[in-house]
């Protein structure tokens, strides 16, 4: 019904307002809900449900690509990395290094696991070009959408397959961080409940709310356009830069393209993301005690909302079983990661980014990490853009196996 781009955006910023003034908790019926229900759950959800109900065509939409992909998610990288505590990450020590590897292996494993297990329990759902489509959800939850398009194109996935996954992709993980964020409201009681050392954790925390108190200001008009001008004057230089240094690669080295080398997109995550760090070098960090995370979290809920509109939650009707392929493969994820989490006993906080920053990648592990606190956010940034860089090599790796296992 609606077909116009700027009366969706209107609709889609209604929503993620009303979700939010809802979660504020303005009535105690509301403050219950939104105990057991994640906020940010439903900015993914109310735009699929718009989707699936014939509301909005999220695919026929420019809202995501290239506005949402192109261009906000780029600029909240920068922001949100802007304020990072660089050493103070390093300090948190290799085991968050560990748990996050322990993340990936998981996602290796797990999709042979649930290969093997529905071809005994369904041979059908595995039959054809599965094994191709899950390598792209594998370049998905390894890296992110980047890494997931390259696998469609390596193994040339057919396009009813890859928005079957895609569906997978953002059923599986969003149910998946609904359970992360219901953790983080109780990672205090756990962490003291498995007894496990959080004292690092908590002198980053502290370290980096004391520099916020101390830099803390209400922004002024300059301040508010200074951070406007840093970030998509950052997206610029990234999109400049990333289209010819992608064109020079692809020509260059025959193996650019399987590590996606070749995508200006993979580019412009990596360039934003590196410009944010090095700012944090300078004293433009201080803008973030004027809000420059707060405006890049708008920006990030944007984005999230842009991806839920895509979703069809009735897609899964041909193919209902590639849900239970999904929740398998995710089953082995966080079976691993909890193995190495107690092996290494780390805070709650490892075990949720080490996955989420697998799963979610640089788009949604800074939620999570920000749901433990938010000063915490740009580990998330960080270990998710780790996934663009090592995605499209490893879920190549998951496609050989799985071909392997398909006889294809």
């Amino acid at each position: 019904m609606i077909t116009n781009d700027i009366v969706l955006l209107g609709l889609l910023a209604a929503t993620l307002a009303a979700i939010f003034w809802a979660a504020s908790g303005p009535t105690p019926f509301l403050k219950r809900f939104f105990t057991w229900v994640p906020a940010l759950l439903l900015c993914y959800f109310i735009p699929a449900i718009y989707n699936t109900a014939g509301l909005i065509d999220g695919h026929a939409t420019k809202l995501y690509n290239p506005v949402a992909r192109d261009v906000l998610l780029p600029a909240a990288l920068v922001l949100l990395t802007l304020s990072i505590d660089l050493k103070g990450i390093m300090k948190l020590g290799p085991k968050l290094l560990l748990v996050f590897a322990a993340g990936t292996l998981g996602v290796m494993l797990g999709a042979p696991v649930a290969f093997l297990a529905l071809k005994l329990i369904h041979p059908e759902t595995v039959s054809g070009d599965t094994w191709a489509g899950m390598s792209a959800l594998a370049g998905s939850w390894i890296g992110g959408g980047a890494n997931m398009v390259a696998m469609r194109e390596v193994w040339q996935v057919d396009a009813t397959t890859f928005g079957q996954f895609a569906v997978v992709d953002v059923a599986v993980a969003s149910l998946w961080m609904a359970v992360l964020l219901f953790l983080a409201g109780r990672s205090a009681e756990i962490d003291a409940r498995r007894g496990v050392d959080t004292r690092a954790l908590d002198e980053m925390k502290a370290r980096m709310a004391a520099f916020e108190q101390a830099n803390a200001r209400i922004p002024g008009l300059t301040d508010l356009m200074v951070i406007v001008g840093v970030a998509f004057g950052g997206v610029g230089i990234a999109h400049a830069v990333a289209v010819p240094l992608a064109g020079w690669f692809g020509s260059t080295f025959e193996w650019a393209k399987r590590f996606s080398l070749d995508s200006p997109f993979v580019w412009v995550v990596v360039l934003s993301t590196t410009i944010g760090l090095l700012l944090s070098f300078t004293r433009a960090r201080r803008l973030e005690s004027a809000g420059a995370s707060k405006l890049g979290s708008v920006m990030l809920y944007f984005l999230i909302a842009c991806i839920g509109m895509q979703m069809d939650l009735l897609a899964l009707a041909d193919k209902p079983w590639l849900f239970l392929l999904g929740l398998i493969w995710m089953a082995t994820h966080v079976l691993v990661l909890w193995l190495a989490a107690k092996l290494l006993r780390v805070p709650l906080f490892y075990f949720a980014i080490g996955s989420q920053g697998n799963i979610g990648a640089a788009a949604s592990a800074p939620v999570v990490a920000a749901a433990f606190h938010p000063t915490l956010a740009p580990v998330g940034v960080l270990l998710g853009t780790v996934g663009y860089a090592t995605g499209t090599y490893l879920a190549y790796v998951v496609g050989l196996m799985l071909k392997a296992l398909a006889g294809a």
